[in-house]
């Protein structure tokens, strides 16, 4: 993880590509940040080209939706701008009746994600294995799904299925002592009140079956 914000100052040194216009505000109560829209799916020339802009000049944080459709966008635009950072909100802390999306998310949660920013390595190590999902109960088991959301929080990768999981480890550069001490504090239930909440929000959407409600920022990739 590396500090994106500005020293000594509520300020963040990259720009950040969110999906709304109403996340833009969301993002703005929490922190001064310069923003790119997607526009949901649409992601026209326009705002690919800024885009590729502000990544040349600044970096970008890729801050999307915690569903389906928001780890689609991410996807592609991970894979176009491989540099890129990536922050994490839980969906419990992103969901108000029914809507889930940036724009519902609290300052505070907001603030929290943007402090866990990881950034993809170019050629993925392989740290971690499925075996190591397997022995720490993050695979496999009834509580699985659970404890991945809850790690994922404390880890800043964002809840995923056993298998993409492991990908992020590798990927986002998690450490083995990052991940043995998460792991090691998860256990002994080692928290503050925000990160607990944090948790518990992240595990509440794991278990949840809901669809995402895509349609109401833009149409296909």
């Amino acid at each position: 993880m590396h500090s994106p914000f500005v020293e000594g100052k509520d300020m963040l040194k990259e720009v950040l590509v969110v999906e709304g216009k109403m996340d833009v505000v969301a993002v703005r109560k929490a922190i001064d940040a310069d923003c790119i829209v997607t526009g949901g799916f649409s992601l026209g020339r326009r705002a690919l080209a800024d885009i590729e802009a502000a990544y040349k000049r600044r970096g970008i944080i890729i801050l999307t939706d915690p569903d389906s459709a928001g780890e689609r966008i991410r996807r592609f635009l991970a894979k176009r701008f491989p540099e890129a950072g990536h922050a994490f909100i839980p969906k419990e802390e992103a969901t108000a009746k029914g809507d889930i999306g940036v724009e519902q998310a609290s300052p505070d949660s907001i603030r929290r994600a943007l402090a866990k920013v990881r950034t993809c390595t170019i050629a993925p190590r392989e740290v971690f294995t499925s075996r190591d999902l397997i022995l720490a109960g993050l695979s496999g088991g009834e509580d699985a799904s659970r404890r991945r959301a809850r790690l994922g929080a404390r880890l800043g990768v964002g809840w995923a299925n056993a298998r993409t999981f492991c990908k992020r480890l590798n990927s986002y550069g998690v450490t083995r002592e990052e991940f043995e001490a998460a792991l090691t504090s998860l256990e002994d239930g080692n928290e503050t009140a925000a990160v607990r909440n944090a948790e518990d929000g992240a595990e509440t959407a794991a278990v949840r079956n809901d669809e995402p409600k895509a349609a109401a920022k833009g149409g296909a990739l």
